[in-house]
């Protein structure tokens, strides 16, 4: 293998012999951290105007280092410089292109920093700009499912227990557990971001600099809530790294049973629903075929992203301090969990608009399966006897309705009575389907009228108003 000679690395200096081709290209980050270019390049403007504000560095040269950097930002945005294995990483990238552009005074960039707590804070401000949209592409998410549930607001469909049809709920009820589901994923995002923004430039290597660095000031340049308290910590930490993608994680998990269910209520077996043609597809051999695979791909990068966590977990659980290379391989399970996490809310905030709802068949669904089993008992209840024997009476009626081929509103009242003598006619009232809807009043059940409220508060966390 043909070896480069001594010294061309920028951390080459005491290094005798050239790096081997091939350790070029195992070692090299290029290939996926070249995305946090514009970070790298906003942190070391900061830490420019730091150095020249302390007196580290001349005036001059720093305004020359930061017209270079601007420079070197263009040419990247324009596709105007090779990436090289040879070179690395994004930082070295830059620092070369920065050199070729403002000759010596451009090696001035690197005092009082590492590559260790450059590439910590890289990923900071990566982090914080991804999280803000991906926060605010949830709520786009939240506000599809409030207005869907709004205009099907007293659509009644079967609730399920254990996939099996349990009680009558409504339609628009169910899209709003999913509203409650999503809210708790912003908050962990939300609670995450604080954790994510710190500033950990200052720490270099591992032990700090020798230099006046006025961290507080690097701070306030890059919008960071805090500096970081501890310089091993500040370049070993990548918990913010696991937090967001567990959080990622479990709304991905979230995104993967909505997609569960509207698989399930697309096939011809439930119609509850149609998913509009735009965002299904047909079969290469089957005409007839309609495949809900936008769902169904959701559903499997869920794996991914749990993939992703698994990852960032094995990869950090042995490591010592401070700063070991391993820490590299955080990039890419991040990158791909965020790019992964970012298209499937935007794609589900499009689908979730475009599905076509069946009300009549989500309501015929509730006539069979003795969903009223249990405003049979409530009944019985209302009537003085107990729960427990109430419970027995009620499934004492379904077994005689199931023998004799009916539901439990189509038994004759004598039929009743020889089950309990406290029933009367006014039996199949409670028995009504938008009865029972209407009588589910505690608070967060499905009653009209609570659903009602949660869709009008919802709109309002979502200034819909």
């Amino acid at each position: 293998m043909e070896k480069k000679g001594r010294n061309e690395k920028l951390w080459g200096g005491r290094f005798l012999q050239g790096t081997d081709e091939l350790v070029e290209k195992f070692h090299a980050s290029i290939d996926f951290d070249k995305r946090l270019y514009d970070s790298d390049i906003d942190g070391s403007i900061a830490h420019v105007k730091m150095m020249a504000k302390e007196s580290i560095i001349p005036q001059d040269d720093a305004g020359i280092i930061i017209e270079g950097l601007e420079k070197v930002r263009k040419k990247i945005e324009n596709n105007e410089i090779a990436f090289s294995a040879a070179l690395e990483d994004i930082h070295m990238h830059i620092e070369d292109a920065l050199g070729k552009e403002v000759g010596e005074v451009g090696k001035k960039l690197h005092t009082g920093r590492s590559r260790n707590d450059q590439v910590a804070l890289d990923v900071r401000i990566y982090l914080k700009k991804e999280t803000e949209l991906i926060i605010d592409l949830l709520k786009g998410f939240q506000k599809s499912l409030v207005i869907m549930a709004q205009k099907h607001q007293d659509v009644i469909m079967p609730g399920y227990t254990h996939l099996q049809r349990a009680q009558p709920v409504l339609f628009s009820h169910h899209l709003m557990a999913y509203y409650e589901m999503f809210k708790r994923d912003i908050q962990r995002f939300e609670d995450c971001f604080k954790r994510i923004d710190v500033m950990p430039l200052g720490a270099a290597a591992l032990a700090g600099t020798t230099y006046p660095l006025n961290r507080e000031f690097t701070k306030e340049l890059l919008c960071f809530s805090k500096v970081s308290d501890n310089s091993i910590d500040s370049v070993s930490d990548r918990d913010f790294v696991m937090e967001f993608i567990s959080h990622a994680s479990i709304t991905m998990v979230h995104f993967s049973r909505l997609s569960e269910e509207l698989i399930l209520w697309s096939s011809s077996e439930f119609s509850f629903i149609t998913i509009s043609d735009s965002f299904t597809t047909g079969s290469s051999i089957m005409p007839q075929k309609k495949n809900p695979d936008v769902a169904e791909l959701v559903r499997g990068k869920t794996g991914r992203v749990l993939g992703n966590l698994i990852n960032i977990f094995t990869l950090m659980k042995s490591l010592p301090l401070a700063y070991n290379k391993d820490m590299q391989e955080d990039k890419e399970p991040l990158f791909d969990t965020v790019d992964t996490l970012k298209i499937c809310t935007d794609v589900y905030t499009r689908m979730l608009a475009n599905i076509l709802v069946h009300k009549d068949r989500m309501y015929d669904a509730c006539k069979q399966g003795f969903l009223n089993a249990t405003d049979l008992a409530d009944y019985l209840v209302s009537k003085g006897m107990t729960f427990r024997r109430a419970h027995s009476v009620a499934g004492q009626a379904v077994a005689f309705a199931l023998g004799h081929g009916k539901e439990l509103n189509d038994m004759t009242i004598e039929e009743f009575k020889t089950l309990s003598e406290l029933i009367e006619k006014d039996v199949y009232g409670y028995l009504e389907i938008d009865k029972m809807i209407e009588r589910r009043i505690s608070y967060g059940g499905t009653s009209f009228n609570n659903v009602k409220k949660a869709i009008q508060n919802a709109k309002v966390e979502l200034g819909l108003q």
